[in-house]
């Protein structure tokens, strides 16, 4: 098995292979099915219910939230739905370096409260106007090392409320396990061969911390969650 002391370096061939819209489209579907499987939306749902419980979302006009790296949109339509059950109104925006994404999620996205999809490199977008909460979700792993202090750096730039980051934890049960479930499932080539690679891609608490230092974020102003099923999370809330 692989030496999971190290973070890995690999690319994934979901970043590093050509394809047709198809099948990048098809390999995304199949990563939304992972993450309705894996509770991958919930840390971030949860999270936007402690911002509304303790008053921390803007009234009066409809809250403005970013994902970053959206992919196919799955964040946001779940965030669409929460909406709608909080009664909370939304500005929804999607960014995505490529083209592809957006006219997926648009595809996925038939009905219900417009989302905007942004086709962007997020380290140099500039928003506007400037978003209250920013959310990724299993987009930091993509990242190497410079381009993840960028992205925490672009973050507390942007986010005038909020952010957070939903990722994976590295650990060897969900590397081998994920890559069971995968060729079990059938799942896109991508998926197989990208699932347990993005696990060795993530990174550790201490790993966190290293680089939120090098972004100039004060360790006290942000929280590391150990989230289920193998997520690590990391939570940022300005002072009101």
């Amino acid at each position: 098995m692989r030496d999971l002391s190290q973070r890995a370096l690999d690319a994934e061939l979901m970043d590093s292979t050509p394809c047709h819209f198809e099948d990048y489209r098809d390999c995304l579907r199949d990563l939304e099915r992972v993450n309705r499987l894996t509770l991958a939306y919930r840390p971030t749902l949860a999270f936007l219910d402690r911002l509304a419980d303790e008053g921390q979302l803007p009234r009066g006009r409809p809250v403005r939230i970013l994902d970053a790296g959206s992919g196919y949109g799955g964040m946001l339509r779940r965030i669409a739905r929460w909406s709608g059950r909080r009664g909370i109104a939304v500005e929804l925006t999607g960014v995505d370096h490529d083209l592809r994404a957006a006219r997926a999620a648009a595809q996925a996205t038939p009905a219900g409260p417009p989302i905007r999809w942004v086709t962007a490199d997020c380290l140099s977008y500039r928003p506007a106007p400037v978003p209250d909460v920013v959310v990724s979700a299993l987009f930091a792993h993509h990242l190497d090392e410079a381009s993840l202090v960028r992205f925490l750096v672009w973050m507390e730039a942007h986010a005038s409320v909020a952010w957070f980051v939903n990722d994976l934890h590295r650990h060897a049960l969900p590397y081998v396990g994920f890559g069971l479930l995968a060729r079990a499932a059938g799942w896109h080539r991508f998926v197989q061969h990208d699932g347990p690679l993005s696990i060795a891609r993530a990174f550790r608490a201490a790993e966190w911390r290293r680089y939120l230092a090098a972004a100039g974020v004060p360790e006290d102003d942000v929280a590391i969650l150990r989230r289920m099923p193998f997520r690590l999370c990391v939570a940022r809330v300005r002072a009101p």
